[in-house]
């Protein structure tokens, strides 16, 4: 009970003391520099201040988070059947994956005068982006997930009389399931990215739009940082919802390898 109230509380503390170091550390560099151009952790502050009482925050955060909603979900809704079904059917995958991993390393940053030249500027273009830098790590997952699943599991519904529909949806998807998981929570990471880089240029609201925004009119880097700083803590928070998932017993089963 003690070492767990020891490990809870390291877990806790220390992140917050690296955090009040990294401030501390901040607040000196602008202080020994005399930056005129920098915010202060101060500033900044004051800055998130007037951005709420302004409710524009809010707003931009919701704009940046409906989008991804989108775009993720619609990559998740075609990636994860692609990815199960390329898994399923090595000679099928043998075809795809060539013009898979051709365009799978391409950065979503470099369709953006494509997008804006089939959608215009908007959210359809931003969605786009999203889906495209979701859709691939989604796939690659699923596909890595049904491959690496023990041949035994195979043979053992089998054995029960299920059939291969059957087979997929019972034995294999959560065998699977976690190193889908893994890839949906890569996904997320980068559809988290690209909504900011995608906003920059081709919408007028949301994070990314407030930092291009904030820069332009009367260069205000108080703003600038504090977009960063959200659109960071925002992140942080899908990476541990993610991560609870992960730990789910249902879930963890399959991490047969793990220590």
């Amino acid at each position: 009970m003690k070492s767990q109230a020891i490990n809870t509380l390291e877990r806790f503390l220390l992140p917050l003391l690296a955090a009040a170091l990294l401030l501390g550390v901040w607040e000196y560099s602008i202080r020994w520099t005399g930056t005129k151009v920098f915010p202060s952790p101060v500033a900044v502050e004051h800055g998130l201040g007037e951005l709420l009482r302004k409710g524009l925050l809010w707003a931009y955060i919701v704009d940046s988070l409906r989008r991804v909603a989108l775009g993720f979900g619609a990559a998740v809704l075609a990636g994860i059947p692609a990815g199960l079904a390329l898994g399923w059917y090595p000679a099928v995958n043998q075809v795809v994956n060539p013009a898979l991993q051709m365009l799978r390393p391409i950065s979503p940053i470099a369709w953006i005068p494509v997008a804006i030249l089939l959608f215009g500027v908007g959210d359809a273009t931003a969605v786009f982006l999203i889906f495209l830098s979701a859709f691939f790590p989604i796939v690659v997952g699923g596909v890595s997930g049904v491959a690496n699943v023990p041949a035994i599991f195979r043979q053992a519904g089998r054995n029960f009389g299920l059939s291969g529909p059957q087979l997929l949806a019972r034995v294999v998807f959560p065998a699977a399931l976690p190193q889908l998981i893994t890839g949906l929570r890569i996904a997320l990471g980068i559809a988290w990215v690209v909504v900011v880089a995608a906003e920059m240029i081709a919408v007028d609201s949301g994070l990314g739009y407030l930092i291009i925004d904030a820069r332009n009119s009367g260069k205000r880097y108080d703003l600038v940082v504090a977009a960063m700083l959200v659109i960071g803590l925002i992140g942080l928070a899908m990476d541990v919802c993610f991560r609870r998932l992960q730990a789910i017993p249902s879930v963890r089963w399959g991490f047969r390898s793990e220590p």
